[in-house]
């Protein structure tokens, strides 16, 4: 059977994905890899990151199902789109096509007035987080997404309107692609509302062992 690999996103950690992870029918086979762990000390930066999810992903045998939210989902549609053989399928939660420079911006700006304490929860510390910020603020996987040959599941709050369009984008040009929108949930859909998470993945997973 494929493991599962649940990746968090940039302002939470692995085990972000706890209160999902109890709801799922089959627990054994999901792995939670943590971010800043995979790195091994190596500076933060989105191309170090990618290169120790690489690593990561390749010492799994087999062929996986990727599950990523946020800054999850575009390491793993990255992963899948050049790894096509790797992935069995996709689920990319709250993840955009191409990194809103505006938003992110306005995002850093605020982070800069936050105390460090803030970081303590969070997939990196301060100086960590600024650093992966500006090497991501040209990440446009706009053109590729149709290159995506597994199955796909697109996820997103209906609360979370700065993906809502990025979900619409993937649904329309992945080939095998199907979109559902979580009620009454925002961004951080995995700790909003893990059970209705979990049931749509449950589900998902039976369909494509």
């Amino acid at each position: 059977m494929a493991a599962k690999v649940f990746i968090h996103g940039s302002g939470h950690r692995a085990a972000s994905w706890n209160q999902t992870i109890s709801h799922m029918t089959d627990k054994d086979d999901i792995m939670c890899p943590d971010l800043s762990s995979i790195l091994e000390g190596k500076e933060a930066s989105y191309e170090n990151l990618y290169a120790s999810f690489i690593k990561y992903c390749g010492g799994i045998d087999g062929q996986i199902h990727l599950c990523g939210l946020s800054l999850g989902g575009i390491l793993a549609l990255n992963y899948a789109l050049d790894f096509p053989q790797k992935v069995k399928t996709l689920v990319l939660i709250g993840t955009p096509h191409k990194v809103p420079r505006a938003a992110f911006a306005f995002q850093n700006m605020v982070f800069r007035l936050l105390p460090e304490s803030v970081f303590e929860n969070m997939a990196f510390g301060k100086k960590d987080t600024f650093a992966l910020g500006n090497t991501m603020k040209n990440l446009d996987f706009s053109g590729r997404v149709n290159h995506v040959e597994c199955p796909a599941l697109i996820l997103c709050g209906e609360k979370d309107g700065a993906n809502k369009k990025s979900a619409s984008y993937f649904s329309q040009n992945m080939k095998n692609a199907e979109l559902k929108m979580i009620k009454n949930t925002g961004h951080v859909v995995n700790e909003e509302n893990p059970r209705a998470l979990a049931e749509i993945l449950n589900g998902y997973y039976a369909r494509n062992l």
